[in-house]
This record gives structure tokens, C-alpha cells and sequence, in this order.
């Protein structure tokens, strides 16, 4: 009998003995269609093969074949398109996570040699989706693709937000060897190239990288662990709506802009949200329509157009609190104002959205008096946007300044402003995605506790899911920021076991789940050496091992 993932979840297991935690880095085809099997190669350090596989998705499991790496993949239909969390696991502990995409769209693997525009593989339907992989350095894949002429091709990967080691490229060639176009780092680090023919014809889009993080070495890069995803659409296409965002509590009037509409894409969409949780922060839009899925920021206030002039605090309108507007400097040195009530103590979350979205806006923001005496300015805040967090000093009308720090202009270069109030509140995050004990000893989880604009409630930590053998008394947060370590105390007669716990957290009536961040921002070599973005950013479900007791010491052999 198979056992679900699901299934293994809350399992006590009874491990074989391994050497070593496993090393996982990736899977290879990094995709996989809803209701097949493939074969797939698992990437990383196995000792001995195989380790065990556990899926945040019941319907998607890996069978381990009986040579080292290799599996077969079953997808089930009634498994959850989207990115999916992968680890490996034995009785010594967990691997990290790691990610395959699941999608309703036939799914293409790589085929070399390609390297050579000559030996492009031929990419007959779009849209398209490739599973490759750059394996050695020097790598370069390539795929023909035929155009109409007029007939717009958007081509884009997911390497870098697959924590693939790799900065890639993408390019496009004509018939003759000619580049047509190129891009290098789109919304993240991964390319996303948009080119229009001006005549028909076979073109071909070559794929290559840099290490990531960055060397000393100047040329092309590969390893079996530079997996990526490249997507190739020549259908309707939407690049962005207008305004920017979303309501998730009630009505939002968007226009829909893109590439290759046909007669029957819809230019326009009425956006009613009624069930999306108030901590969601983006909403999918998917439309028959069109090739791909967008993903729209929302908020619990309205969001709304800027009516130009506004340049000055004089032509500013009212921003609802909470709330967004779209805008849009429209020529070098334009500026837009916005005005807003503050009473003294009252706190703010103010940001702009425009790198982080895909537009050419290197903003600024400032708040500043109706006199325009300035009060606060960001440019940016650890990231690509600026963003502020301000307590009003007294009451009155105060403004908001957007514009950008490069002096240009022009219709694409928008924004979306957001102000919501800093209502008292606190976040909780977990230091490590798994732990490991041993029979009669005591292990520490530290959980970090932020508490955010005045909060003074009392919080407790509590770890659920633990197996019998195993327990953590709940501890109280501190009253101030701070770290709570939480006791994992486990009895000498406690079985092997690996599954999944979570931590909570509950001040008052209210409970939550604390994550653990996947992602980082850490430097290497005076470049960003984290991953910013992932597919998926964090996850509640943590990892327990509990290993087997330690075998005791032969006594040693006598002279």
C-alpha cells in the first residue's frame, strides 16, 4: 500500500539508520503537469539512497527509483497548481526546502544539445513552458519559436526565485544570428523580455547565466543545479492593470493593459472581493482570456486613479486612509501630492510600490506640511521601493510626495501609493525550519517577537503537532521585543519519529501560526547574496526529528 503525504504527516515513523542529513537542492524538470508522472532527478547528497520525501501537497509524490537520484513524480489531478515545498528526510534529520511548480499547461523538458542556434529545439505551440537546466559552464540552450510579424513574444524565467545558483540572461536571435533583444534582471533577478517582430519568421531564444551569487569570473555559468523554468507566450498577455491594486473588502474598477488582445480580451474588469483574510496582502487574477495569472497587491481600503495637477499641495486631493492610488509620473521632474488627516500620536504605514511591481520609477517619498516644509523623506527602505513608518507630531493636514530620483518620465512610469494606520500589533518568527532531538536530552527553538506600534498585550508561545515523548511547556513573550526560547524536552523512551510541528502564538482570543522567512538578504562580495523573492517566501510547517537513541560505547579492547 501507498502512503499519502498527508498520511505521513502526522505519522510516527520508524526510521533505517542513515550517515548523514540530507542535502537537497533542487528538483530537475523543476515542473510538472497536473495528472502525470514523469521521472525526475533529485539534486544533492543522499547517504545511503533513498532518503524519504515529504510534499506540502498530499497529491504529489516523489517514489524513489533504485538508482541514486532518480524518482518518479506522480501529480495528481486533484492536486493545487502553483510552487509546492519539497524535503528530504531520514532519522537523522531534515534537508532544506526546496520547490516544484504544478500547472494545468503541458510541460516541456530541455533537450542537448541546443547550445548552438543551428540545433534550436523547435517550440511549436506557445505558450510554452521549458524545464531546463544550464548543466556545465559555458552552457548556452536554445528554442525556435515562429512569429507573425507584429506578433509579440514574451519570454521570462524563473531561475532566481527557484533558489537556483544562477543570474540569468535571456536573448532573442533572427534567422541571420542578429540579436534582437535581450534582458538581464526583470521584477527580480530573473529575465522577463518582451520583443515584437517587425517581419515573420523563425526566431530563436537563447538562455545562459552568471554564478549567482556573483565571482571574480566573467563568462557563462553552469551546474547541475542550475534549474530554471523558461515561459514563452505569444497569446493575450496582461502586463499590468490600472490602478495597480485591488480592495479585498469591496469594489475595484480595473483596466486591464497588455499584449496581443485579441477582439474578445476584455479592456476592462470589475473586481469584487468578499472572502480574502485581512493579512493577505495579493490577490490572483486569472482570466480565460488570457496566457498567465497576475498577481495583484491589495489592501482594506479603497483603491483609487491620481487627477492630475497635483503637483503642488495646493492641487492635492484627499487620500482615504487606509487606501491606494495609482500614479504616474508623467514627465521628467513631475511630482504628485496627496493631502491627509493626522492627529498628534497617530501612526502611519506609508509606501510606494513601482520597482517591486515592474515600472522604471526609482521613487521617492517625503511627507511634508501644507507650507511644504518637509517632516519625513525615504528613497528606499533594504529594498527597491521607499517606504515609512511615522507618528504624527501634532494634529492638522499633512502631504504626500512622490516623485523619482532619475528625472524621467513618461505613461509607463507608475506607482501605487499605500497608507494604512500602524495599528498596535506584533509578528513572530521562527529561527530554524527544523530541529532535532535526542532521546533524554533538552533542545532550544528560539522564536523572535516584534511588538509593533505600542502593542502591550500579553502573548504566549506554544509548539502543537509534537509527538508522544516530546514537550515544550508555553513560555510568555517578553514585554518589550525580544526572543522567547522555547524548551523541547524529550523523554528517554521516546520512539524515532519525523513529521511536522508548527509554533503558535495567541494574544486574547486570537491564535496564529508563526512562519519561518526562506528568504534573505545577506551580501557576498558587495552584491545581494540572499534570495529577496521566492516562489514561496516562508512556511509554518516546521520539522521535528527525533533521532534514535545513541548506541553506547564498546569498551575498549584490552593490551
Amino acid at each position: 500500500m501507498k502512503l499519502s503525504g498527508a498520511f505521513i504527516f502526522g505519522l510516527v515513523i520508524t526510521l533505517r539508520g542513515f550517515g548523514a542529513v540530507p542535502t537537497f537542492d533542487h528538483v530537475y524538470p523543476a515542473g510538472a503537469q497536473l495528472g502525470t508522472t514523469q521521472q525526475v532527478n533529485v539534486i544533492g547528497k543522499f547517504d545511503p539512497w533513498p532518503p524519504r520525501f515529504w510534499v506540502d501537497d498530499p497529491a504529489i509524490r516523489f517514489v524513489a527509483d533504485t538508482n541514486k537520484g532518480q524518482c518518479s513524480l506522480e501529480v495528481s489531478a486533484t492536486a493545487a497548481t502553483g510552487p509546492h515545498l519539497v524535503r528530504l528526510f531520514n532519522d537523522e534529520g531534515a534537508s532544506r526546502l526546496r520547490f516544484i511548480v504544478v500547472e494545468n499547461q503541458p510541460q516541456t523538458r530541455e533537450n542537448e544539445p541546443n547550445d548552438e542556434r543551428g540545433a534550436a529545439q523547435l517550440m511549436t505551440n506557445l505558450p510554452a513552458v521549458v524545464n531546463g537546466r544550464l548543466d556545465k559552464s559555458g552552457d548556452v540552450d536554445s528554442f525556435g519559436v515562429d512569429l507573425s510579424a507584429g506578433q509579440t513574444l514574451i519570454a521570462s524565467i524563473e531561475a532566481y526565485v527557484l533558489e537556483s545558483p544562477l543570474d540569468a540572461v535571456v536573448r532573442v536571435m533572427d534567422s541571420r544570428g542578429v540579436q534582437q533583444a535581450w534582458n538581464h534582471d526583470g521584477r527580480t533577478l530573473d529575465p522577463f523580455l518582451v520583443f515584437t517582430p517587425r517581419e515573420a519568421g523563425r526566431y530563436v531564444v537563447q538562455v545562459m547565466g552568471f554564478p549567482y551569487p556573483a565571482t571574480s569570473e566573467i563568462r557563462f555559468h553552469g551546474n547541475d543545479k542550475c534549474v530554471y523554468r523558461l515561459h514563452l507566450n505569444g497569446g493575450p498577455y496582461l502586463s499590468h492593470t490600472v490602478p495597480l491594486g485591488v480592495s479585498r473588502t469591496g469594489h475595484t474598477k480595473l483596466g486591464l493593459f497588455g499584449w496581443n488582445f485579441a477582439a474578445n480580451t476584455p479592456r476592462e474588469l470589475d473586481w469584487v472581493e468578499e472572502k480574502a483574510d485581512a493579512r493577505t496582502t495579493a490577490l490572483k487574477l486569472r482570466a480565460p482570456t488570457l496566457e498567465n495569472t497576475w498577481r495583484l497587491p491589495c489592501n482594506e481600503g479603497p483603491e483609487s486613479i491620481e487627477v492630475e495637477p497635483n503637483d503642488t499641495s495646493s492641487q492635492a486631493r484627499s487620500l482615504t486612509v487606509p487606501g491606494a492610488i495609482t500614479g504616474c509620473i508623467q514627465s521628467p521632474g513631475d511630482e504628485d501630492r496627496f493631502l491627509f488627516d493626522a492627529k498628534k500620536k497617530d501612526r502611519f504605514r506609508i509606501n510606494v510600490q513601482s520597482a517591486t511591481l515592474g515600472f522604471p520609477v526609482d521613487a521617492w517619498l517625503k511627507i511634508e506640511r501644507t507650507n511644504s516644509t518637509q517632516v519625513e523623506r525615504n528613497d528606499d527602505r533594504g529594498g527597491l521601493d521607499p517606504e515609512l513608518e511615522w507618528e504624527a507630531g501634532s494634529d492638522g493636514t499633512f502631504v504626500l510626495a512622490v516623485g523619482n530620483l532619475l528625472h524621467r518620465g513618461g505613461s509607463n512610469y507608475l506607482y501605487r501609493l499605500l497608507i494604512t494606520r500602524g495599528e498596535p500589533d506584533y509578528k513572530a518568527t521562527v529561527s530554524e525550519h527544523s530541529l532535532v532531538v535526542q532521546p533524554g536530552a533538552t533542545n532550544d527553538l528560539k522564536v523572535s517577537v516584534n511588538r509593533l506600534n505600542g502593542f502591550t498585550n500579553q502573548i504566549s508561545v506554544r509548539l502543537t503537532g509534537l509527538p508522544d515523548g516530546v514537550s515544550a511547556e508555553p513560555m510568555e513573550a517578553p514585554e518589550k521585543r525580544g526572543e522567547v526560547i522555547l524548551k523541547v524536552v524529550t523523554s528517554t523512551n521516546a520512539p524515532p519519529y519525523g513529521g511536522v510541528f508548527r509554533v503558535m502564538t495567541k494574544s486574547g482570543e486570537t491564535e496564529r501560526s508563526v512562519p519561518f522567512s526562506m528568504v534573505s538578504t545577506s551580501e557576498d562580495n558587495g552584491v545581494p547574496g540572499g534570495f529577496r523573492d521566492l516562489v514561496i517566501p516562508t512556511t509554518e510547517q516546521l520539522w521535528l526529528t527525533v533521532r534514535k537513541p545513541a548506541e553506547p560505547k564498546k569498551p575498549a579492547a584490552e593490551k
